[in-house]
């Protein structure tokens, strides 16, 4: 009888995980679509959301030196505001005139790159296509552009665009400000809501990591970012690059990105290095210095200063930045090793589903050894 009800219970707990697992699957195929589709609602509100959490540290120690919440909120937002105008000038600004002047230096990169395409004999017909291609488009456009003036602030950026984007910016702002002036209450009510001692305290722990991880993530990245870039800014500046500051401000901003970003950093590099000057050796020195740069940063200075605290697994990062980036672009890939922190830190305090176990095992996706099995220590306090 009791082995009859036993079997009952693991066909029902096998039937229970199965569809746990198919609508499981079915969620996760779905929800790349979705997040696609309703990437001006998501993106914004995940975007708020990441950096809202990098804010808190300096929200709670506001509010430990008696600065009321909606204050402390307040200039939460106005730090973040000002830095990314800060960013705007130095990066964007520079680079509209950049962009103003490509079309009249394409015969200087045609020239500089000749003797490459000389050592490539089999691909000057494809580039030669594709240089005749981009010295005869923008023709048109370059009048269109010298006419516009280039964006001096966030707010200039947005209105120039299209009208969602100014909502998109606002109702972004709108959240990273209520997000933390209701933080605390937030906090304490996830914490209480909970029916029992220890739920209370797992809550409190997965809260706290999640901050702690993202804030002191981004931090941390965000000075050895800064400084890459001042360091890049300063060479550059030393070798007559014009504008080193943009270009600095790029560096810093792409090595955002693992891995992905610094190769398109150092190729924007050698294009204006190709603009710049007439020897081909001495316009791929900016390039070869940020190269460089980024190598001592990734290999001796990040390992240094990071450690294995906030060590993630390559291979997660880059199939997280492979599905951010298709979902949402360059934004998506901004967001992808923060999100992956989140999301990671989460997953290990609810505990993984065991899918093997359910497979091969047990049946469940818990994993949940058989109560027949026992120890050889509870075997021996048997025989005892």
């Amino acid at each position: 009888m009791h082995d009859a009800i036993a079997a009952e219970e693991l066909r029902r707990d096998r039937l229970l995980a199965g569809l746990t697992l198919i609508a499981g699957i079915g969620l996760l195929l779905a929800l790349p679509f979705a997040l696609q589709a309703g990437s001006e609602f998501f993106l914004p509100l995940t975007a708020a959301i990441v950096v809202a959490i990098a804010l808190v540290p300096v929200l709670e120690w506001l509010e430990r030196h008696r600065v009321p919440a909606p204050l402390a909120s307040l200039t939460c937002v106005l730090l973040f505001l000002v830095l990314a105008n800060v960013a705007l000038a130095s990066i964007v600004v520079p680079a509209w005139g950049w962009a103003q002047i490509l079309p009249d230096r394409i015969d200087q990169i045609q020239r500089n790159v000749a003797p490459l395409i000389d050592f490539y004999s089999n691909l000057e017909s494809f580039v030669n296509r594709v240089i005749q291609n981009m010295a005869t488009a923008p023709a048109h456009q370059e009048q269109v552009i010298s006419a516009a003036s280039p964006p001096r602030s966030l707010f200039d950026l947005f209105a120039t665009s299209a009208p969602s984007a100014l909502i998109e910016m606002f109702f972004a702002i709108l959240v990273i400000f209520f997000f933390l002036s209701g933080w605390t209450r937030l906090r304490r009510s996830a914490i209480t809501s909970r029916t029992s001692f220890d739920g209370a305290m797992a809550t409190a722990r997965v809260i706290q990591d999640v901050v702690d991880d993202t804030s002191a993530y981004l931090g941390t990245i965000t000075v050895i970012n800064i400084s890459l870039g001042l360091t890049v800014a300063l060479a550059l500046w030393g070798v007559g690059m014009p504008t080193p500051l943009m270009w600095g401000g790029l560096v810093a901003v792409f090595n955002y990105i693992p891995y992905l970003g610094p190769i398109v950093a150092a190729l924007l590099l050698a294009i204006g290095g190709l603009m710049t000057y007439n020897d081909l050796w001495w316009a791929l020195l900016p390039a070869v210095i940020m190269i460089g740069a980024h190598l001592i940063e990734a290999n001796l200075i990040t390992p240094l200063v990071v450690g294995h605290r906030l060590t993630i697994n390559p291979i997660l990062i880059l199939i997280s930045l492979s599905f951010w980036g298709w979902v949402w672009g360059t934004p998506g890939a901004l967001l992808a090793v923060p999100l992956l922190i989140i999301i990671q830190t989460v997953v290990e305090a609810a505990g993984k589903p065991d899918i093997a176990g359910f497979l091969f095992e047990h049946g469940t996706l818990v994993h949940n050894p058989p109560a027949t099995e026992k120890t050889p220590a509870e075997n021996g306090a048997q025989s005892g």
